[in-house]
């Protein structure tokens, strides 16, 4: 769940020009960091909403006694996350240890010095998802181990959809609410609306936004990372998005949605269909639609669509002390026996290749296979230092055209021109 954070987030193409256009380095001459010291560290990450990061912790202090790690649960809102990790980082304070990253800042910390480069050959990289460990990159160096990955997928109330003669969850837009409209029609769906998302103003909106645009065969930015959303394809995208709530296929409180805001609607019965990451699996399991629902891919325009690569890394700040405890306590949390235990537990999407064929896992989690084409199809959002410029330009309209303040022309238009300083800057 990109921690659920919620975030857990966007889509876009990372380019070798933008990063090495971003500078760089460790901190260190010769880029490698010396990682001694040991004794109590930090965990610094959003609030855990699945209650299962305590007991990790708990079993790493009965096991290190001397290093025992002090969990710091930061706001569930993945930008106010970021910009208390940067303050941090600014002040250089040794107050952060360890830092859970969502996945697309790990390419901005790098760059700026606030992480360390890590020891490569110390973390199994090969048995994990290549989209993922991509993600832990910068010009060549590991930065951040991956401890979770994240794809967007289509949970949907399987129960109403048979009642209603539906009998495969849609693969478009278009059947999506065909779909729903039949629904509706039944008496124990009355009230109920038909799809919602993460639209807030906050990065789960350019998460959305970028899956939209993706989904109708548009793009954020081309191969070599230039701005590329004034296009016929994005215009698609954004208008499904812009006329969903205009005629009341979203519902108009949905632009407050974050992640848990989704997910508690569409437990309490207010929702046929939502966006959402995996980790929501395991807790709509203990709610009211306790097997009424299930997992199927985003839609799109013409078929399947494309999720966000979401999910968090794992990064030593800089400035912090005890260096060689957060090596070994990284090494810990990222291990294939631990990521399967979240899994297990929480619905969290592991890095690692082989548990998503796993077949009691997949009898525990029937949409593993699911999950895993969504993360291996999905499009990761920019390595760029200045993503905060970035997300903040695409937050700001996608929502102006949202809440009809601005055409999807007019937002497209003015978006792709703040793109463009931003990249440039």
């Amino acid at each position: 769940m990109t921690t659920r954070t919620t975030i857990r987030a966007t889509a876009f193409a990372a380019t070798g020009l933008l990063l090495a256009a971003c500078g760089g380095g460790s901190g260190q001459d010769d880029g490698k960091p010396s990682f001694e010291g040991r004794g109590p560290i930090t965990y610094v990450a959003g609030k855990d909403t699945t209650g299962t990061v305590q007991p990790m912790l708990d079993r790493w202090n009965k096991a290190h006694p001397k290093e025992k790690v002090t969990f710091i649960q930061l706001p569930t809102d993945a930008d106010a996350q970021r910009q208390q990790m940067i303050q941090n980082a600014e002040t250089k304070s040794d107050a952060y240890t360890v830092l859970s990253l969502d996945v697309v800042w790990t390419s901005e910390f790098a760059a700026h010095q606030w992480i360390d480069r890590l020891p490569g050959k110390r973390f199994p990289m090969g048995k994990m998802l290549k989209p993922v460990v991509e993600t832990s990159r910068y010009r060549g160096g590991l930065y951040a181990v991956p401890s979770s990955s994240d794809g967007g997928m289509l949970y949907y109330r399987t129960d109403l959809l048979k009642k209603a003669g539906v009998t495969r969850p849609p693969a478009t837009w278009g059947e999506m609410t065909a779909a729903c409209a039949k629904v509706k029609r039944l008496p124990e769906a009355k009230g109920m609306s038909c799809y919602a998302g993460q639209f807030q103003k906050y990065e789960g909106l350019t998460v959305n936004f970028a899956e939209a645009v993706h989904s109708a065969g548009g793009r954020v930015t081309d191969a070599n990372g230039t701005p590329d959303v004034d296009t016929p394809e994005a215009k698609k995208g954004l208008d499904f998005l812009a006329r969903s709530f205009e005629d009341g296929t979203i519902p108009k409180e949905a632009a407050t949605y974050q992640e848990e805001d989704g997910r508690q609607a569409f437990q309490s019965g207010k929702l046929v269909f939502l966006r959402n990451w995996p980790y929501m699996y395991s807790l709509a399991q203990k709610s009211g639609v306790k097997g009424k629902f299930a997992v199927a891919p985003l839609p799109g325009l013409n078929g399947p669509g494309s999720s966000s690569l979401g999910g968090h890394n794992m990064a030593v700040s800089a400035s912090a002390r005890n260096k060689a405890t957060a090596l070994d306590f990284i090494e810990f949390m990222t291990s294939e026996k631990n990521t399967r235990t979240f899994l297990e537990d929480a619905s969290v999407a592991p890095p690692y290749a082989a548990l998503y064929d796993d077949k009691a896992l997949i009898g525990q989690y029937p949409y593993l296979p699911v999950l895993k084409e969504s993360i291996l199809r999905a499009v990761p959002r920019p390595r760029v230092v200045q993503y905060g410029d970035v997300t903040s330009a695409v937050q700001q309209e996608t929502y102006a055209a949202l809440n009809g303040e601005k055409s999807s022309e007019r937002a497209l238009k003015d978006l792709q021109k703040q793109l463009r300083k931003a990249v440039a800057r």
